[in-house]
């Protein structure tokens, strides 16, 4: 993997602005502390120069591209509300389709690569899919990096019943950048459009809103209750 990937690049500003503390309001929608989101940053970046695992059948896991990111996302889904779920595995299927689609249209080679790599190309797709459909957050994060992993293993599966032999790395190569692009691309812009609608919301009144920006309201209703509670305990001390 090279030294300074579009991947590699995002995660170190990534975490320079949590470190900065400037992500604390979105990692608080995602459960995340801001100690825990850097050691999942400095893991993904760390982990994506070390030696793939080999889990037989000619495929293995990148430690930064693939496997770190999947434990983030089992983490994330098992902090998702109720009427979250749902919504997320949705979100996961048909952001998958989308991104196996794209990779079919432009596939990955070289003739293809004219104005923008395939597989930017197709992260961008999985990244506005992915905020579309799952509106909240913590789904869109977790469509976004999802769909790029399965639909790579979709590709291995279908060359393999194919009869083609191939090898896959899940998460490795480009994948890195690809999963790194679609998981926090998803992200920000749940967050800036969901921050944006927030503020619009008194205006247009609340029948405006989505289910999930109803929840996700209360929620930050909730944390900035809960916050308020602790700077108030703090200062009475």
């Amino acid at each position: 993997m090279k030294i300074l990937s579009v991947g590699i690049i995002i995660l170190l500003a990534l975490a320079v602005v949590v470190y900065a503390g400037f992500a604390h309001r979105v990692l608080d929608r995602l459960r995340l502390t801001d100690r825990g989101a850097l050691l999942f940053l400095l893991a993904m970046l760390i982990g994506g120069f070390l030696p793939d695992i080999p889990l037989g059948a000619n495929i293995s896991i990148n430690i930064g591209g693939g496997l770190i990111p999947i434990v983030l996302v089992i983490y994330l889904f098992s902090k998702a509300e109720s009427w979250e779920t749902g919504r997320t595995l949705i979100a996961i299927i048909i952001t998958t389709a989308a991104v196996y689609a794209t990779f079919k249209i432009m596939p990955l080679e070289p003739t293809y690569n004219i104005f923008l790599d395939p597989l930017y190309l197709a992260s961008i797709v999985a990244g506005l899919t992915a905020y579309l459909v799952g509106k909240s957050r913590r789904s869109a994060f977790i469509a976004g990096v999802m769909a790029i992993i399965l639909s790579d293993l979709l590709a291995f599966i279908e060359n393999a019943l194919l009869g083609g032999k191939t090898t896959i790395v899940i998460g490795g190569a480009g994948f890195f950048d690809a999963v790194v692009i679609s998981g926090f691309l998803a992200l920000g812009l749940a967050e800036l459009f969901g921050e944006t609608a927030e503020r619009l919301a008194p205006l247009f009144g609340a029948q405006s809103r989505s289910k999930a920006e109803v929840h996700e309201l209360e929620a930050q209703k909730e944390d900035d209750q809960n916050e308020a509670k602790k700077v108030e305990r703090n200062g009475s001390k």
